[in-house]
Parts: C-alpha cells; sequence; structure tokens
C-alpha cells in the first residue's frame, strides 16, 4: 500500500499573498514545532477572502494587485486612536496632509488630536491629490476595571431550576438568584450561559454556543409569568393548562430523573406567548416596545424575519427559495409584507426577553452586587441561523470556525461556526461587532468572552475538509480591542476572556494592557517554563477571574475523587489505559492537596458542621483562590452541593446528555433553588470565601 503523499507547501508567490490577506501558511502546535499549511487550505481561505490564488498565473496578478494598492493607499479602512495620542496611521501621512474629521457626535475638525472616544469619520488629502476616507475609532486606554475585589457563582442557567420554572431555569430564576447571592452571601456577581437566540425547530442543538444569533436572546428563557400580559389574555383557562403542563416537566426534571427537555418547554412556552401577544399593549408598554422597535432598527426587523420565514420554510436560510436567501430582495420585502404579524410576534418577544434580562441585572444591583450579571459571548453563530443570513456578506463562505491538531486532540476541531470576514468587518469599521457588543451590553454588568484569543486570529477549516486541512487567518487585533475597549467603557461594564489552551506569545499580555482580566483554573495553573508544580497562590496573576472548574471541566468532587476518569472510561474516552490515566490524574490531584495542606487550608469550616473530607477539600481549594490575588474569584454552583457530572463532556455528542443535566447534589439528586438558597454545605462554602485571605505564599 502507497503512503500518502504530504500536502504541498504554498510556493514563494502564494505565501507572500497569503500574508499579505493575513493568511498563515504555518502554525506552532507547540513552541519547538512548525507545521506548513498546505497549498489548498490557503488557497481555499483566500478564495473565501474573495481572492483568486487559483493558478500560478492567478496568484501572481492577485500579488501585484494587492502590492499595488497597498503602495497607494493613504489609509486603512479603519483607524484606531488611544486616548488622546493622535493615530499613528495619521501621524505616518505625507507632510502636509489635510484632515477633516467628523465625529460621533456631530462636531468637525482639521485635527485626529485630542477626539472624544467614539467612531468617528476621517478624510486625509495629500499633497499629491490623493484622498481616502477611513473610519477613525478612538476608545479610552483601558478598560473599567471590577470595582474592589469580589467572588460571585458559575451557573448554567438552563440548570438552575425552581419550584416556579418550567422543566428549566428562566430568568425569572436568575433574578431570584441574583437577588439572593447578593443579599445574602455577599456575592458581587453571577456569571452565566450564553443566553443567545438557538436555531429554532426540534431537536434543537442545546449547545448555548452554536446560536442562531448572538444579537437577540432567546425566548426560552422567558418566565411566562413575569409578563404584565399574562394576567389578561382571553383564555386563562388555556394558560392554567399550559402551566400544569409545565409543572408535570419540571417534576419530571426534578423528582423522576427525566433530562432538561428544551424543545418541551419551548413548544409550552411558545404557546403560552402566542397567548400573551394577543394582548393588547397598555399605552406606556407600548410607548416603551415602539422604543425598543426604534432602538434596534434594521437588525430586530431581519431577525424577526429571519424567525417568521423559519416557521414557513424551516431553520436553514441556505434551503430556502432562492429569492428569500437574501435579505434585501424584492422576495425577502414581499414576504416579509405577507408575514408582518409573525415579525411582530417575534419582536416582541425580543422585547419581553431584553425587559427581562434588564430585570435580572437590576435585581442584582439592587442586591448590593457591584457587577451583577456576568453575561457570555459565544464564539460564533450556525451558518443556517439569522445572524448568518441577515449578515453573510460579513461571514466568509464555505468556512468553518475550529482548532488545529494538538497534544490533546490530533485531528483538530471544527466547530461548524462561519468566521467573521476581517477585510469585511474593516470596511464597515467593525460595525457587526460594535452593534453586538451594544447589544449585549444593555444588560450585562460584565461579559466573558469565549475564545478570547479569537480577536487575534481564528482556525478557519475550508468546507468538506478534516480540521487538518485549515489555516489561521488573522484579524486586526488592535481594532477589535478598541472597539471591545470603547463598548465596555461606554456601559462601564468590565470584560473576560476566557484564554485557556494554547495561546500565541503576546495576546496575554496585549489583554492586559487593555484591561481585559483573563481566566485561571486552579488544575492548570502549574509552574510550565519550570518544575511544572502547582503554582503557589503569590504567583497567580491579578488580572483575572479565578475558578476551580468551568463547565467543560469536571466538578471539582467529581477531580478530587477521581470519578472523571471513570466518566471518560465508561464512554470510551480514553486514549491510554484506564489504570494510567487513574495514576495521572491521582498524582495531579495529590500534588494540589499537599500544596493546600502545606498552606494549612486544610480544615473544616467549623460552626458545628460535620464537613467530610471531600467538602473540606473543596473548601480548601476555594481557600487557595482566595489566596491568590485575582481580582475575580468564581464558584462553580454546583460544586455548592457535591455535584459530581459535568455539564458538558467534549468530545461527545449523544453518547452523554450535555447540556440537559439539573444541578444535583452528591447523590444525583436534582437540588432546586428554593433548596440551594436553604443548603449548609453551600453556605458553609461560601463562609470559605469571606474569611480574612491570609498570607499567599507557597
Amino acid at each position: 500500500m502507497t503512503a500518502p503523499r504530504p500536502a504541498e507547501p504554498p510556493s514563494e508567490d502564494l505565501s507572500r499573498l497569503a500574508e499579505l490577506h493575513g493568511v498563515a501558511t504555518s502554525y506552532s502546535p507547540s513552541p519547538d514545532r512548525t507545521v506548513a499549511a498546505s497549498a489548498t487550505a490557503v488557497t481555499l481561505t483566500l478564495a473565501a477572502l474573495g481572492v483568486d490564488a487559483s493558478t500560478p498565473g492567478a496568484v501572481r496578478a492577485a500579488l501585484a494587485a494587492r502590492e499595488r494598492e497597498q503602495g497607494a493607499r493613504l489609509l486603512p479602512p479603519t483607524v484606531v486612536g488611544w486616548g488622546t495620542s493622535p493615530p499613528a496611521a495619521v501621524a505616518a501621512l505625507p507632510e502636509g496632509t489635510l484632515l477633516r474629521v467628523e465625529t460621533e457626535q456631530g462636531e468637525t475638525r482639521a485635527s485626529a488630536e485630542q477626539l472624544p472616544p467614539g467612531v468617528h469619520r476621517l478624510t486625509a488629502t495629500a499633497p499629491d491629490g490623493r484622498t481616502a476616507d477611513a473610519h477613525l475609532i478612538i476608545a479610552p486606554g483601558r478598560l473599567p476595571t471590577p470595582p474592589g475585589r469580589s467572588y460571585g457563582l458559575l451557573v448554567q442557567l438552563y440548570s438552575l431550576l425552581s419550584r416556579r420554572s418550567w422543566g428549566m431555569g428562566d430568568l425569572g430564576d436568575l433574578a431570584e438568584l441574583a437577588g439572593w447571592a447578593g443579599r445574602s452571601l455577599g456575592a458581587g456577581f453571577v456569571q452565566v450561559n450564553p443566553l443567545h437566540a438557538a436555531v429554532p425547530g426540534a431537536p434543537t442543538d442545546p449547545s448555548p454556543y452554536r446560536p442562531s444569533s448572538r444579537r437577540f436572546p432567546d425566548p426560552v428563557h422567558l418566565r411566562i409569568e413575569d409578563v404584565p400580559e399574562s394576567a389578561y389574555v382571553e383564555d386563562p383557562e388555556r394558560l392554567r393548562v399550559l402551566l400544569e403542563r409545565s409543572g408535570r416537566l419540571r417534576e419530571a426534571v426534578l423528582e423522576k430523573g427525566a433530562l432538561i427537555d428544551r424543545d418541551a418547554v419551548w413548544e409550552l412556552k411558545r404557546e403560552a406567548l402566542e397567548l400573551l401577544c394577543e394582548v393588547p399593549l397598555g399605552p406606556g408598554r407600548r410607548a416603551a416596545y415602539c422604543d425598543f422597535l426604534s432602538e434596534q432598527g434594521q437588525a430586530l426587523e431581519d431577525h424577526a424575519t429571519w424567525c417568521a420565514l423559519a416557521e414557513v420554510h424551516g431553520p436553514d436560510w441556505h434551503r430556502w427559495p432562492t429569492g428569500l436567501r437574501d435579505p434585501r430582495s424584492p422576495d425577502t420585502v414581499r414576504a416579509r409584507d405577507g408575514l408582518l404579524h409573525r415579525v411582530d410576534f417575534w419582536s416582541r418577544l425580543a422585547w419581553l426577553t431584553d425587559t427581562q434580562l434588564t430585570a435580572a441585572q437590576r435585581a442584582g444591583r439592587e442586591a448590593g452586587m457591584p457587577v451583577g450579571i456576568v453575561h457570555d459571548l459565544a464564539v460564533g453563530v450556525h451558518p443556517g441561523g439569522a445572524d448568518a443570513w441577515a449578515q453573510q456578506e460579513y461571514f466568509a463562505a464555505g468556512m468553518s470556525v475550529g482548532a488545529p491538531p494538538d497534544a490533546f486532540n490530533a485531528r483538530g476541531q471544527d466547530w461548524g461556526l462561519p468566521p467573521w470576514r476581517p477585510d469585511r468587518l474593516a470596511d464597515s469599521g467593525y460595525a457587526p461587532f460594535r452593534e453586538l457588543l451594544r447589544a449585549l451590553f444593555r444588560y450585562a454588568g460584565a461579559l466573558r468572552i469565549d475564545h478570547v484569543m479569537g480577536l487575534f486570529r481564528l482556525w478557519w477549516v475550508p468546507q468538506g475538509r478534516p480540521p487538518t486541512e485549515g489555516t489561521y487567518v488573522r484579524y486586526d487585533a488592535e481594532a477589535m480591542l478598541a472597539v471591545l475597549v470603547l463598548e465596555a467603557s461606554r456601559a462601564g461594564a468590565p470584560v473576560i476572556g476566557e484564554d485557556l489552551g494554547t495561546v500565541e506569545p503576546g495576546v496575554r499580555e496585549a489583554l492586559r494592557e487593555c484591561g481585559v482580566l483573563g481566566t485561571s483554573v486552579l488544575w492548570f495553573e502549574r509552574d510550565w517554563e519550570g518544575d511544572g508544580r502547582p503554582l503557589p497562590p503569590d504567583r497567580w496573576r491579578a488580572d483575572c477571574l479565578a475558578t476551580a472548574t468551568t463547565h467543560d471541566l469536571p466538578s471539582t468532587a467529581a477531580r478530587l475523587t477521581g470519578e472523571h476518569v471513570e466518566l471518560r472510561d465508561s464512554l470510551g474516552l480514553l486514549a491510554r489505559p484506564l489504570e494510567e490515566e487513574r495514576a495521572e490524574a491521582a498524582a495531579d490531584t495529590g500534588e494540589w492537596l499537599s500544596l493546600l495542606a502545606r498552606l494549612g487550608l486544610l480544615q473544616g469550616t467549623g460552626g458545628g458542621t460535620d464537613t467530610s473530607s471531600e467538602e473540606a477539600e473543596i473548601q480548601a481549594v476555594h481557600r487557595f483562590l482566595l489566596r491568590t490575588p485575582a481580582r475575580m474569584v468564581g464558584v462553580w454552583l454546583p460544586d455548592g452541593v457535591g455535584d459530581r457530572r459535568p455539564q458538558n463532556l467534549p468530545g461527545t455528542w449523544d453518547q452523554y446528555p450535555n447540556w440537559r443535566l439539573p444541578i444535583a447534589d452528591a447523590g444525583g439528586r436534582p437540588v432546586t433553588l428554593e433548596e440551594l438558597a436553604a443548603s449548609p454545605r453551600l453556605h458553609a462554602l461560601v463562609e470559605v470565601l469571606r474569611e480574612p485571605a491570609g498570607p499567599s505564599g507557597g
């Protein structure tokens, strides 16, 4: 059998062309190893950016055109300035160049100095007659920092069922949790999973990280009884029947071991919302709704139109009639006019959800939380969903975001999310990113950005190719960060970047300089440049959210007992013999427990509680986090009751109930919000965070 030939590397001309368009021709899975991207991957990626590199002649022509364009260009399409300093691109203009700046505030200036923060229009006219127009982003020097040190709770909202929720956690539960945690626990924040709109249609992908839209939230999270119109429905008996059915859904999860069934919950809520939306709005409510429609404008109209069309033609716009695949086509306009009642229905749901999200944030702040609700921004959107349809000019057709092969996954990853085109973003002054952030900051006290490294570069995988045949595409990180700092500063909201895993050199430093907090998970914090042993608390970074675990990792109880290894073995996910995995996990945990013991952190909370060894170890882990200088310390809420199961097990699809598990105690019994609030174990853990931190050392 003949061995397959290695992929052909790019030619010199193709490499140069790729470099000029931000397309990488190699990557480094480890500091001591560099892997060349295939010529095919580079060619297909350039094609997705509108560059023909299919033949040597096409490459030469595209290269010459790009070099001519760059040589003649006075300014890039977007220029960035920080604080009051003049932008570097403006300072580099030929001497004698005349400037005209139209500020976001409506002023006209002849200089780019001392401009207020905002996105302005800049026109430059050089002495030789050349002119250029550019978007000018002026951002404050740094993001706002969290007000003092705080600790908070991390939770997947769907998993947080109360005795009032309809089979999964909702925004009423979130408001209750925030109010209780702020007042009774002294918590500074509650961090939740992405609440973006999902792609409709059963079975819905339960992952909150592959949404239809990141710009609008999902109405499945609505608390129906909190909508004022619920008191005035014309058929209250029908609503009562829906409430009874929702109670059976809730009891199935809490009492009978059923999984959370998002589709069943949505079926009931949608029927209820149809009833509620038949109720005429009162004058004040109507005025508030009209304000929302005006504020959201075209973006909301597009989103609601997609939802209405999806009811008729299915949830993948690529399979719609040809004329409807373009949101601006005459066919789409006619279809929208014929579905105005459904467009209004989906617009109303977006408003109701926005209102309850705002109420949850207000509940947290009124309870004394300095931050409130930390919302999560997923890395991308579903290719067939609302955002990909409405903003398709900004997405790279035929491409998907993923990750290259590494030591943990030799096959790489394909996340099935279309990437934004960096060239189109720059041409628009990063309008889609600005609008997205502005929408989230309406109700977010802070924002977590999943895979924050995507602001710098993303691994693009050509459609139909394995992830190993992808390549990195670079974004203008300075512009992306400037937009982030600008919008977060306007909202007065801190930003947390999920920077776990492989991070290219310089990224964490750039994020820190802008004030973006990182994410530090205890088990990964080791002296990787030294002896590899657990990192003492005084050597942790301060600008981070420090936690013991995340939604993608084993619970702290499972890691301490080694149950996470047994779970992966039962699902056939281990790459090595079980005994080897057990031994490595035990050694890893043992090193951490030894450090906790040396620091004197392994003790019960006292107060008459009978603290088990495992519970004492979980408390010790959090005492350790408190010893670090981290600005924010997060407690994974299921850790507070000894939950064993991860909410998501990467590498599985239907082998494990990802995103469908309620919070449960150590015995696997679901625990309601009301029971959490009364849990001695959870209160004992929180008391740990209220103890004096003590010396850090190590």
